[in-house]
């Protein structure tokens, strides 16, 4: 019974302190009441578990041996390093998780109830989940996106189209080809990159759907939409610092693309647009929604679909924080004379 105990009052310990970990990344670092209340919940949900197992009354304290546990002696390089809060997170849920595997398996040998604790780590797998994916890294709120398609810009070539963008204020440029081989797909990243490394380091380059293709070229992020990738998927591929913007028609979407990792949002299409079909236009009042909405208002967006220097200015009066165009630049005599007029009226700040 003794050995049980001291099994028990050990990983009773990891455990509260791992949900102590979880609850205050929620409340200092989320400020997230939901989450922190969870968490909260779990660690009474612990004590009143433990409350009920079959040892005598004490007898865990009594067993503890801090100075003689072989255990604190022993530790990996890994414990030592965290990259950074997700990172905290992680191993905070996985300690919590495992030790009350070990005490659910403990707490059978003593004819104990297990199934309090088995429960209890489905809520810590969760609570994961869900505090982790809280705490993705958000892009930058651009004023202005370019999104570069080589048919598009033609006659004039897209590189100019690039520079030019660059020249007229632009600070984020995305890069979306669909008929390019991976090949020739890459080599265009590339030089995209390149090109904007040479003029102005502080512009943004997103890559359209590909996360493999992103980390190769060396761009700042990664765009998907609702059929695409998730963001758990991209950052898989092209790593946890990865931003990833989600296009988005509804609140629904939305908040669907905020609980699994968005660190931007698209809204649209705001008008009728040819560069791409959408069987319905979101429109301005989807943005009025979008910044109404306490859950996903935060977020950086970008409203997209059939965007002018003649229709932008509704969208700014209605708090639109970005815009991002295609046709309007890439198929404009002066792509730089447009961008400075779209940048002038979603300002510079």
């Amino acid at each position: 019974m003794r050995s049980a105990a001291r099994i028990i009052d050990a990983n009773a310990n990891r455990a509260r302190e791992g949900l102590r970990v979880l609850e205050d990344i929620a409340r200092f670092a989320l400020d997230d009441a939901d989450l922190c209340a969870r968490a909260k919940s779990a660690r009474h949900a612990l004590r009143g578990h433990l409350a009920v197992l079959p040892l005598p009354s004490g007898l865990a304290v009594s067993a503890r041996d801090t100075p003689g546990d072989v255990g604190t002696r022993v530790s990996t390089k890994a414990e030592g390093e965290r990259a950074d809060l997700a990172g905290v997170a992680a191993a905070a849920a996985a300690r919590t998780g495992e030790a009350l595997r070990a005490i659910e398996e403990t707490a059978k040998t003593m004819g104990g109830p297990g199934a309090g604790f088995e429960a209890l780590r489905y809520e810590v797998y969760e609570l994961d989940r869900l505090v982790r994916s809280s705490l993705v890294p958000l892009a930058p709120q651009w004023r202005l996106c370019v999104l570069l398609t080589a048919s598009l810009c033609a006659p004039t070539p897209w590189e100019a189209v690039a520079e030019a963008a660059i020249a007229g204020g632009a600070d984020c440029l995305q890069f979306r080809e669909k008929e390019l081989t991976d090949r020739e797909l890459l080599l265009r990243a590339r030089r995209l990159v390149a090109l904007r490394d040479g003029l102005d380091p502080s512009v943004s380059v997103v890559i359209n759907d590909r996360p493999d293709i992103a980390l190769l070229a060396g761009a700042d992020a990664v765009h998907v939409g609702q059929g695409d990738l998730t963001p758990a998927d991209v950052r898989a591929v092209a790593g946890a610092g990865m931003p990833v913007g989600v296009s988005t028609s509804t609140i629904s979407e939305a908040v669907g693309a905020l609980t699994t990792g968005a660190s931007s949002v698209g809204l649209g299409p705001m008008y009728p647009t040819t560069t791409k079909g959408k069987d319905s236009i979101a429109g301005e009042r989807y943005l009025r929604a979008f910044l109404a909405d306490e859950r996903v208002h935060h977020l950086p967006h970008l409203c997209i679909g059939g965007i002018t220097p003649e229709n932008a200015s509704a969208l700014v009066e209605a708090g639109a924080r970005g815009l991002a165009v295609s046709g309007a630049v890439c198929a404009a005599d002066d792509p730089e004379a447009v961008c400075r007029s779209l940048r002038d009226l979603i300002g510079r700040g």
